[in-house]
C-alpha cells in the first residue's frame, strides 16, 4: 500500500493514478478514499493523475487516538501533496474534505495550487452560535457523537440509507450496493476519530480561511442536502470567497458525487477547462 507518515507517526494511506494535472481528492466524514471512485475513474480516463487519499482514523491509515481536527487534517494533506511534489494541483473537497481543503490552502498557501472545487461543503459554519445564528443546533452533533458510540454501526447504516443520499424522500430509488459500501467504508475507520472528527466538521469556523483563498474555486450544493443544509452553507462560502462561483443542483442530495456522478463530474470537468 502507499502511505506517507506524518510528523507525529501516523501512517496516511493514499492512491495515485495516471499522470497529468493532478487531481486531489479530500473524502467526507465518516469515508474514505473510496468514495471518490466515480470521480477518479472518470479524470484518469480523461487523462489526469488523481489522487486520494484516508484521512488519519478513517479507511486504511492509524487509527490514532488524537489528532482528529482540522489543523491536523489540513497538515496531513498538505504532507501528502509535498510528498509527491504536486504541482497546478485541483483539489476536490467532499463535506467534511471541502473544509479540509480550505484550511489547507489558507494554512499552507496556494503555490502548489490550481483552483479548488468544495462540494456540499461544512464550509464555513456548521454549528449554531451567537454569530452564527442559523446554524444546527449543537444538540444535533452531540446526537451525533451518542449514537457513533454506542452503535456506530446501526447509525451507519441509517445514515446512508436515509438522508445521506436522500433516499428517505418519496419515491427515491434506492440503491442497496451504494447504501453498504459508504457502511463498508465508515466501519473501516476507528471510532475515537469518526467521535471526534464530528466537532472538528460541525464546530469549525472556516469564514477566515475562505476568506483567504485566491484561487478560483468552485462550490457546488444540492438544495435538497439534508446533512449540510443549503442555505447555511453553499451561498455563504461562495461569497467569502475572493474567486467564487456557486453552482446550485436542484432535488440534489448530500452525496450528489455519488447518486448524481455524471452531472458532477461533467461539471468539474467544465470548471477544471474554464
Amino acid at each position: 500500500m502507499n502511505t506517507i507518515k506524518t510528523t507525529d507517526g501516523i501512517d496516511i494511506f493514499y492512491k495515485d493514478w495516471g499522470a497529468g494535472q493532478p487531481i486531489v481528492f479530500s473524502h467526507g466524514w465518516p469515508l474514505s478514499a473510496d468514495d471518490w471512485d466515480a470521480q477518479m475513474m472518470f479524470f484518469l480516463n480523461r487523462g489526469f493523475r488523481v489522487i486520494a487519499h484516508d484521512r488519519r482514523g478513517h479507511g486504511r491509515s492509524t487509527q490514532s487516538d488524537d489528532g482528529h481536527d482540522m489543523d491536523h487534517y489540513a497538515d496531513d494533506l498538505a504532507a501528502l501533496t509535498a510528498h509527491l511534489d504536486l504541482k497546478n494541483a485541483i483539489h476536490v473537497g467532499h463535506s467534511t474534505g471541502g473544509g479540509e481543503v480550505a484550511h489547507y490552502l489558507a494554512r499552507h498557501g496556494e503555490s502548489r495550487v490550481a483552483k479548488a472545487v468544495l462540494i456540499s461543503a461544512v464550509t464555513p459554519l456548521m454549528v449554531r452560535t451567537a454569530a452564527n445564528p442559523e446554524g444546527l443546533p449543537k444538540d444535533i452533533f452531540d446526537g451525533f457523537q451518542e449514537q457513533v458510540a454506542k452503535n456506530r454501526s446501526q447509525f451507519y447504516l441509517d445514515v446512508a440509507g436515509g438522508p445521506f443520499y436522500g433516499y428517505n424522500r418519496p419515491g427515491a430509488k434506492t440503491s442497496e450496493g451504494v447504501i453498504r459500501n459508504w457502511w463498508r467504508q465508515a466501519m473501516e475507520g476507528g471510532a475515537k476519530a469518526h467521535y471526534d472528527g464530528i466537532v472538528a466538521f460541525s464546530q469549525t469556523d472556516f469564514t477566515e480561511d475562505l476568506q483567504k483563498i485566491s484561487v478560483p474555486t468552485l462550490v457546488m450544493h444540492g438544495d435538497d442536502d439534508q446533512i449540510v443544509p443549503y442555505a447555511d452553507s453553499a451561498p455563504l462560502s461562495a461569497k467569502l470567497l475572493k474567486n467564487g462561483a456557486l453552482k446550485t443542483y436542484k432535488g440534489f442530495p448530500h452525496g450528489m458525487p455519488t447518486t448524481e456522478a455524471e452531472t458532477i463530474n461533467a461539471d468539474i470537468l467544465a470548471f477544471i477547462k474554464s
